[in-house]
């Protein structure tokens, strides 16, 4: 096999300290040499040099345990799972990437051992949740398990990790029928983000299916709202699918919510079909809604929750009957009168 050690195996003093030299076939066919030196006894070095032919098989496998785990661990991401993953658990798997990079250093896969890689997920769990340390730990796991089959490393120092974690407060998934309303009220609708947060709290709409929204969606006559289509926010790819088949549907809308978006898109002389709710070809991106509603809901002191929270506030307002209104006689399960 190309890359196996040779039998050739020298050492020299180099004025206090010993060295080892380690000659060997690359998998280019030329003869190089592997060098290390520091040794205060010569049999220091004899012993050093031993333990790398017994514990790698190849040179391959030795230049692999010399990586840093950041540098495999990217290795590792490029080869299994980039092209192989959606995008987004792709960039998981990247952020994973840039934790380690931040937590282990330049620490080298043949310096791991249980000690060290537990004495740095502690370091990690000091400012993230469990949920997030026990991800961390699971995908950097997966890559060293990968090393431990191909005899880059010959032990496995994540094995019986404990995982500890910042306490998290949990947080409220939904407002109230109070709280719903006093948010409701207290939004300008001829405000792009505000009305966002509008449509969402009182159809349960999800972003992408909001931002995909176009006036010919919209049926002033019988007050129904068509929804067929999302937007990519988050890569501008354009138009896309919903969710699922069951995603697309019609919903009847209140009068009210009908006036403040046919008012909008009067104002803004939206094209039939052009988003409601870009800007220049440009939608506002999640990050951005979700900080405006957190404003809005602390300057009304009120719980705080995700934009996503509003999908779930809408259907715990559907399934109340303490505002008064008969969700059986309305025109569909899924509407909100307000």
């Amino acid at each position: 096999m190309n890359g196996e050690w040779k039998s050739m195996v020298s050492y020299r003093k180099r004025g206090e300290v010993w060295q080892y030299e380690i000659s060997y076939k690359d998998n280019d066919g030329q003869y190089k040499k592997l060098r290390r030196s520091g040794f205060r006894l010569k049999s220091d070095a004899e012993l050093a040099a031993s333990k790398v032919r017994t514990d790698f098989v190849d040179v391959r496998q030795y230049r692999n345990a010399e990586l840093s785990l950041a540098d495999f661990f990217e290795r590792w991401l490029n080869l299994y799972k980039a092209g192989s993953v959606s995008d987004i658990t792709l960039r998981k798997y990247t952020n994973t990437l840039e934790h380690i990079r931040q937590i282990f250093g330049d620490i080298k896969l043949k310096d791991l051992n249980r000690s060290l890689y537990q004495d740095r997920i502690n370091h990690f769990a000091q400012t993230h949740a469990v949920r997030t340390v026990s991800t961390f730990h699971k995908q950097i796991r997966a890559a060293l398990l990968d090393a431990l089959d191909e005899h880059v490393i010959i032990f496995d120092p994540t094995r019986k990790t404990v995982i500890t974690g910042k306490s998290v407060k949990p947080r409220r998934k939904a407002l109230d029928y109070e709280d719903w309303q006093k948010l409701i009220h207290n939004l300008d609708p001829t405000d792009q983000d505000d009305l966002i947060i509008y449509v969402a709290a009182v159809t349960g709409m999800r972003y992408a299916e909001i931002l995909g929204l176009t006036p010919d969606d919209l049926d002033l006559s019988t007050g129904l709202l068509r929804i067929n289509k999302t937007w990519d926010y988050k890569y501008r790819t354009g138009f896309k699918k919903t969710k699922n088949r069951a995603s697309i549907r019609t919903i009847p809308l209140d009068s009210k919510t009908i006036g403040r978006l046919n008012e909008y898109i009067l104002d803004h002389e939206i094209a039939q079909n052009t988003p409601v709710f870009l800007t220049d070809g440009v939608a506002p991106v999640s990050a951005q809604i979700n900080k405006v509603l957190t404003e809005k809901l602390n300057k009304l002191g009120l719980p705080r929750i995700t934009f996503h929270g509003l999908r779930h506030t809408h259907a715990s307002v559907l399934g109340s009957r303490i505002f008064g209104v008969d969700t059986n006689n309305a025109r569909d399960s899924r509407s909100i009168f307000v």
